[in-house]
């Protein structure tokens, strides 16, 4: 009999962790191959870790609700022992992965003595994301305390860890200390909520919780800044009214207003490549790809973020298919860890809860996000070569929020101006 050692397997390029939701499999049970033995859960989305072989899980490594790195073993599952040769070829490759697999454990090991100690105080707050670095880089808790924090009232931000973690080798440890020691008074201390016997209380659920830390970190992180601007849509309400059947009866596809905004915006991304970038630390990474973000609807009320890759490369058949498969998928709670990665810029349709206009809070590590209102019916001024008349229109505002630390008004409402002249100069003749 051999034993093969399930892992935590790679779920995408910023996810380091996952939770355990559930076991799917008891120790004495039998598993074939590709069937889910766990169901797990990251800060992007839910997953099932599938078994790599045949065999019976012997030993379970990790319990519910705890929290497992990427390529830890969470379990043990005894094979069938055929020939020498058979055994012999995983052992044999499993020699080439160990010595990497063992050395990032030596070093997470090591990192978590290292910085068991690192905590927040009074003094100092440090967020959940910010002290998991830390434990995992072996940041020490006097190093974190020396590090000068850029966030709101003096926090260490993400960027500031990973900036000070780029230059820990050439920089003095101990020189920022003097920077930290006057913002330490800054934090004020929580005000206590005391529930009477009438009151209802409600854990939060664990997607609620890091969507909550999300924002806070985002607002922490970014100066945010909006600007507002309305659009006419006359011309798309209209065009949509008369192709949406058709389009329905040979696609077998819903034609929303969604994917027709999503057009428009990444058109608007190509013209300003520099609302298209993520800011680390003092650096700016400019992204070659326009991979939309699209806020959806989950179905216990909560909200996902699942992203279309290469959105500019897209024709309007394209962009629908791919926002109405995301946006199905997301309602069945069946999206995959690579359909939330990679996002370089997000949208929200804040319109469909009826809400006109929104401040929407920029999804990190990203420099804008755009809120598209709820569209109205409106008497308005027309302008036409004969002289200026009253009409029904149909309109819409646009909001514009993004990080005023890298994005200047002028960018920032320059973008969204060409978003909203896409929009109004829509082709009534246009076939799809």
């Amino acid at each position: 009999m051999a034993k093969f050692e399930l892992k935590l397997p790679k779920m995408g390029e910023s996810v380091a962790e996952a939770t355990i939701t559930s076991w799917l499999k008891e120790v004495g049970d039998a598993i074939e191959a590709d069937e889910a033995v766990l169901e797990i859960a990251t800060d992007k989305v839910d997953s099932e870790v599938p078994s790599e072989v045949d065999g019976v899980l012997v030993e379970v490594l990790f319990n519910v609700d705890d929290v497992v790195q990427v390529g830890q073993t969470i379990a043990i599952i005894e094979t069938e022992g055929g020939s020498d040769e058979v055994e012999s070829a995983p052992k044999s490759e499993s020699v080439k992965e160990s010595a990497p697999v063992a050395e990032v454990s030596k070093t997470v090991t090591a990192a978590q003595e290292t910085a068991a100690p690192v905590a927040s105080s009074d003094d100092r707050f440090y967020s959940p994301l910010v002290k998991n670095m830390a434990k995992e880089e072996g940041v020490s808790q006097s190093e974190l305390d020396a590090i000068s924090g850029t966030g709101k009232d003096g926090r260490v931000t993400k960027n500031d860890m990973l900036g000070y973690l780029e230059n820990r080798s050439a920089a003095p440890k101990a020189q920022p200390a003097q920077q930290a020691a006057p913002k330490q008074a800054e934090k004020p201390k929580a005000t206590p909520v005391i529930a009477s016997g009438d009151d209802e209380i409600i854990e939060m659920s664990r997607m609620g919780k890091l969507i909550a830390h999300h924002m806070v970190e985002s607002v922490q992180t970014s100066a945010h800044v909006q600007s507002f601007i309305e659009a006419d849509v006359t011309k798309i309400w209209n065009w949509r009214k008369k192709v949406k059947d058709g389009f329905m009866k040979r696609e077998g596809e819903n034609l929303t207003f969604t994917p027709i905004f999503m057009e428009a915006i990444a058109k608007a991304l190509r013209d300003f490549p520099m609302m298209n970038i993520s800011l680390q630390g003092d650096t700016i990474i400019k992204k070659k790809h326009i991979n939309l973000g699209m806020a959806a609807a989950l179905g216990d009320g909560n909200l996902i973020v699942p992203v279309i890759k290469d959105a500019d490369q897209l024709n309007l058949v394209g962009m629908t298919k791919k926002v109405n498969d995301l946006a199905n998928r997301a309602r069945l709670n069946q999206l995959k860890p690579d359909d939330i990665q990679g996002g370089t810029y997000t949208v929200t349709n804040v319109g469909t809860f009826g809400s006109i206009m929104g401040t929407p809070i920029i999804n990190q590590p990203q420099v804008g996000i755009l809120a598209l209102g709820a569209i109205r019916k409106v008497p308005a001024v027309v302008e036409t070569p004969e002289g200026d008349f009253i009409g029904i229109r149909y309109k819409m505002f646009l909001s514009h929020s993004y990080d005023h630390r890298v994005v200047n008004g002028a960018l920032g409402g320059q973008f969204v101006k060409a978003v909203k002249d896409y929009l109004e100069a829509w082709d009534s003749n246009r076939e799809i």
